[in-house]
């Protein structure tokens, strides 16, 4: 099977929810993020393969598995921390951003959609938060 093909087929598995996970607007944000700075890692120098380009891609890579581990713990106590964490990544993601940036890798404008894409999903988890640590009424 061809790689269009293969991308297509995951599109299609992607667009339904086996675990629930899936349907949450910060997993789905996220998913957005890892793409956006893959495509970022990809405007880095080469040298940089091993330094700045491996911590943005594995640092925005941890958010979305982070939500769904924490979706997965069955607690909101459990999800919580994990929601931290994310959030964690996903300041480490525009960290990495903001040195490519600093060093003159990339212009302000490339990295631009991704700080965007960060900021909305920074509001969203910090909602997601204070919604799960509310007191029950």
């Amino acid at each position: 099977m061809g790689y269009p093909q293969r991308a297509k087929q995951a599109t299609m598995l992607s667009d339904k929810s086996y675990f629930g996970f899936e349907n949450l607007e910060v997993y789905r944000l996220g998913c957005e993020l890892v793409v956006s700075a893959y495509r970022l890692a990809e405007a880095l120098p080469s040298r940089e393969q091993f330094d700045l380009t491996s911590q943005l891609c594995r640092a925005a890579t941890s958010v979305c598995p982070d939500i769904a581990e924490g979706k997965g713990r069955g607690s909101d106590k459990d999800f919580l921390r994990f929601l931290y964490m994310a959030r964690g990544s996903l300041l480490e993601t525009v960290s990495a951003a903001h040195l490519a940036t600093k060093l003159g890798f990339v212009e302000a404008q490339v990295v631009k959609p991704l700080y965007e894409q960060a900021s909305l999903l920074n509001g969203k988890i910090n909602a997601f938060i204070r919604l799960l640590e509310a007191p029950s009424p």
